[in-house]
């Protein structure tokens, strides 16, 4: 489904951690419409739901609805700490093209 990188799963812990988050609450990445580019992504600690895909890296996990997980599959989520931006970041084989906040996107085979 996706992948997490090593920096992805450390800072989710600390995040789980630092909200002091309920056993089995993990990241929610959800895709919604809205955007510059006409879809977004959309990120929340939440727990898991009846059809959700749970994807679980070192004892962190992460939750994609049946919505949103065919815009998702082969996406990595990152994690990146940099003097202009830090935060998850969704590197996204399925978008045709990205804003250039790289918080919305368009959709492959809707140009």
């Amino acid at each position: 489904m996706i992948t997490l990188t090593p920096s992805a799963i450390t800072h989710l812990k600390e995040l789980l951690q630092s909200q002091s988050a309920a056993p089995g609450v993990g990241l929610r990445l959800q895709i919604e419409k809205g955007g510059c580019a006409g879809m977004q992504y959309a990120m929340r600690l939440d727990e898991a739901r009846e059809g959700d895909e749970r994807v679980t890296a070192d004892d962190v996990s992460v939750l994609i609805d049946a919505g949103s997980a065919g815009f998702l599959r082969g996406c990595t989520l990152d994690y990146v700490d940099s003097l202009n931006d830090s935060g998850f970041k969704i590197e996204n084989p399925n978008a045709a093209r990205s804003c250039g906040c790289g918080t919305s996107f368009e959709p492959k085979g809707e140009e």
